[in-house]
């Protein structure tokens, strides 16, 4: 092999090596970095993550909302017309929070299947409803008919 052969092969080795490197890199990055998303069905059923942050949405339950009168800290639950999970959350809740509302919350899976949250995002008008919360309400409403069906 001459000496200018091999310092192309070289190169090229070097350079696979490098943008296999970065992509392995930004790989790890995104993956550690993505929020997925769960409905209160999906919770319960065990299929959050324990350790990672994620998204679960839902509708607020009426009469579930407790508010610790000495500090900022609030527990709610959220349903999906199927099941129900706690959320507790410390901070101020955007106007737009009430009883009945679909919102979704950000967090981390605490124990007894509740959700701490450290984000919660309301909806922006009366007649807007996350692209999530309204796909997991369809499938619980359509888990409900069928298993209505079968009994």
């Amino acid at each position: 092999m001459r000496p200018k052969q091999r310092n192309r092969l070289i190169l090229a080795i070097v350079i696979v090596l490098f943008v296999g490197v970065s992509a392995a890199l930004a790989l790890t990055a995104l993956n550690k970095n993505i929020n997925l998303f769960y409905s209160p069905t999906m919770i319960v059923n065990g299929e959050a993550p324990q350790d990672r942050m994620f998204r679960a949405g839902g509708m607020v339950s009426e009469g579930s909302v407790q508010r610790d009168p000495d500090s900022l800290q609030i527990s709610f639950k959220l349903n999906d017309e199927a099941n129900e999970i706690t959320v507790k959350y410390t901070g101020i809740l955007p106007d737009l929070f009430r009883e009945g509302q679909g919102i979704i919350v950000q967090g981390k899976l605490g124990p007894d299947h509740t959700v701490m949250a450290t984000e919660v995002l309301a909806k922006h008008d009366e007649n807007y409803m996350p692209p999530e919360v309204e796909h997991a309400l369809q499938t619980a409403k359509e888990m409900g008919v069928a298993s209505a069906e079968k009994e």
